[in-house]
């Protein structure tokens, strides 16, 4: 277990990604892939209001009220984190961070989840229309009514992270704890401004895409064809690149005995500012190859020959 930022939620090394909950997993997968993740250790979870309003006849909400089904049926509210998050929902309205957004918001994530509070309550991207002020004033809001523990920031710029850790600071207002964003061995623009400012402020962060919609999980190969609906944002990191990257995880892996998958979460887990990483499983069985992540350790020279082998080369 680690911290998560500035606050006192000890969270597991791998996040399991709640996106496929009532989409791609029906409410009977993914109750099985939220019973193993626990039962292998795992204890924080991530949603959205907006997951899966772009489903057919789906309107947002569905990842949420499987989740709290599965809380209800289970009985382990108190063993689990969850995180959720507002701001995307274009389905009325939702999808800013204005006060009334988020007061409503907050109310409609609590009954799907079937809680009393959201651990973890993300602003899903930043809404430069709203005044921090206002936003931040909101979320402190629910804070303060118990409703809410953390809040946090997702797909927010260096610049507008740090604006909003100031703004919260100075009118005493509940602070950004963590960030969201996406990272992961072939996507690491996060590397630089952004990261210094979350380390500057002694947040951490909690990458999503951490398997690049499933290429590093090595299933995509050269005249591989697979069948997801992530297929084509995948298979556009099958070049070079993405190659010597797929081998020096091959490498790795089998000096582990152990998934492609999981060392590049082990990867991601290594990086300065890294928490935990966020990764979906439609099945136990797809769940089984991130697993080891929990516990999974890479030496020094294993988290450098992937970190060279997924470097931009320039010609």
């Amino acid at each position: 277990m680690t911290k998560l930022g500035t606050s006192d939620l000890d969270v597991s090394r791998l996040c399991l990604g709640g996106n496929v909950f009532g989409w791609t997993a029906d409410e009977e997968a993914s109750f099985a892939v939220l019973d193993a993740y626990v039962a292998a250790g795992g204890n924080f979870v991530d949603t959205a209001d907006v997951y899966s309003a772009w489903g057919d006849a789906h309107v947002g909400g569905e990842s949420e009220t499987v989740i709290g089904r599965w809380l209800k049926a289970r009985g382990n509210r108190d063993a689990v984190i969850v995180a959720t998050k507002v701001g995307m929902l274009e389905v009325g309205g939702l999808d800013n961070l204005r006060a009334d957004t988020i007061a409503t918001a907050a109310e409609n994530s609590l009954r799907r989840l079937g809680v009393d509070h959201i651990d973890l309550y993300y602003a899903h991207q930043d809404d430069p229309k709203t005044p921090q002020e206002e936003t931040l004033a909101a979320f402190d809001a629910l804070v303060k009514a118990g409703k809410v523990r953390y809040v946090a920031a997702s797909n927010y710029t260096a610049a507008r992270l740090t604006s909003a850790l100031e703004v919260s600071e100075r009118e005493g207002f509940a602070e950004y704890v963590a960030l969201q964003q996406h990272y992961n061995l072939v996507e690491r623009s996060y590397e630089g401004e952004l990261s210094t400012a979350v380390a500057d402020a002694g947040l951490s962060s909690a990458p999503y895409w951490s398997l690049a919609k499933g290429f590093l999980t090595g299933k995509y190969r050269p005249g591989v064809e697979v069948e997801s609906v992530r297929a084509a944002g995948a298979s556009k990191y099958l070049d070079d690149r993405g190659l010597r990257v797929l081998a020096a995880l091959d490498e790795v892996a089998a000096a582990h005995g152990t998934s492609v998958a999981s060392v590049a979460l082990a990867w991601l887990a290594a990086q300065p500012t890294v928490a935990a990483p966020i990764a979906s499983a439609r099945t136990a069985d797809q769940l089984d190859d991130l697993l080891p992540a929990l516990e999974l350790e890479l030496k020094a020279d294993e988290i450098a020959r992937l970190t060279a082998a997924s470097e931009v080369q320039i010609s």
